[in-house]
């Protein structure tokens, strides 16, 4: 039986610098606390599982192989600041970009829930205990799909979506946070209540 607390974090904007499509490993930044945010869900045992639409496989702006460097180096670098993931989930996929394999109207692009699905019957996470925390619209989606609560972070492009297109909002978040440590600081605090 699934009980284990999840938190699904998009990558770009969320856990990492927003800078475009990231094509070589020594583009990938950490945020500034984000490192201290996945120690703190490690040190909770909640599990801490990325969850990234890639469309640039897709779109032919990098291989497979990049995107898997890319990860390592996100992997290597949080374990350098003393945390880690439980998981990383990738939806290489565009609806209408590219060629097949990549081009597919798949079920693992967020706004759809395939990814989070995928994650929790693997890691064995309960998806309604669970929380997703991103910078974008489709990410407050994708956890009202699977009975999640969602948090809004201001970094990446949350902070514009939030103070220019909030109104065209398909879902709103249950809570928007400076950053991800203060996401994952309510997402504890509300656990614990």
């Amino acid at each position: 039986m699934a009980s284990r607390l999840g938190v699904f974090i998009d990558r770009d904007g969320t856990l990492t610098e927003e800078v475009g499509y990231v094509n070589h490993p020594t583009r990938l930044q950490l945020l500034p606390r984000a490192a201290q945010a996945v120690r703190a869900l490690n040190s909770a045992g909640v599990a801490a599982v990325v969850v990234t639409n890639q469309a640039g496989v897709a779109r032919g702006y990098f291989s497979e192989e990049v995107l898997h460097a890319v990860n390592a180096e996100l992997i290597a670098q949080l374990k350098q600041a003393g945390a880690h993931l439980d998981g990383i989930y990738v939806c290489p996929h565009h609806p209408t970009d590219g060629q097949p394999p990549y081009r597919a109207d798949c079920d693992c692009r967020k706004p759809k829930p395939g990814l989070l699905l995928r994650a929790a019957s693997e890691l064995g996470l309960d998806l309604r205990a669970s929380a997703v925390v991103g910078d974008k619209p489709s990410d407050l989606v994708v956890a009202g799909a699977v009975g999640a609560r969602s948090v809004l972070v201001l970094t990446g492009y949350g902070r514009g979506e939030w103070e220019y297109r909030r109104a065209s909002f398909p879902a709103m978040p249950d809570h928007v946070a400076s950053d991800l440590l203060d996401a994952v600081e309510w997402i504890l605090g509300e656990r614990a209540r």
